[in-house]
Parts: C-alpha cells; structure tokens; sequence
C-alpha cells in the first residue's frame, strides 16, 4: 500500500501457492479499490506492507499474471522479512 502528498492510495496483493513459480497479482487498485484490497486483507489477518516503489511496480502487473522476474527479488526480500516476523510470534 502506498499514499504520497496529493496522491491516491494504492494497494496491490500477491498471492503464491505451491506449484507456481512466482506469486501472482490477485488484486490491484486506487482510492476506494485500493482501501477496500487493504481492509480485506487486514480482516483476513494478512500482513499490510507500505512501500511506494515496489507498489508502484505492481501496479503495472494485470491482475491474475505473475509478477516479472525483475520484482522476484524485492518481493523475496518482502516475503523473508514477513516469515520472520510470524516466527517470531510463536
């Protein structure tokens, strides 16, 4: 999710099962879609990252494609980074 000065908010959510070979854009919007991406995933107890580069990025993704290889790594590093904060809670 992403909201800079005198812009909209933006929001995009992955999703990755086994057997694919890179998560996949399930979602993606601005403004009101974008708020509505981010209270689902807030109801669902899914973990809201903010960070405007990478949204900005997967923003260009269609919705239901594979994210491209070039954002594999930041997505990767999102995704270590989010299995060690659940460890963490036990």
């Amino acid at each position: 999710m992403t909201r800079r000065e005198n812009e909209e908010l933006r929001a995009a959510a992955l999703s990755y099962k086994q057997g694919y070979y890179a998560p996949v854009v399930v979602a993606r919007g601005k403004g009101v879609m974008a708020e509505a991406i981010i209270a689902c995933a807030r109801e669902a107890g899914v973990y809201v990252h903010e960070s405007p580069e990478l949204v900005k990025l997967l923003m260009q993704v269609d919705t239901d494609q594979f994210i491209p290889p070039e954002l594999y790594r930041a997505v990767a590093e999102v995704l270590v980074w989010l299995y060690a904060v659940e460890r963490e809670k036990g």
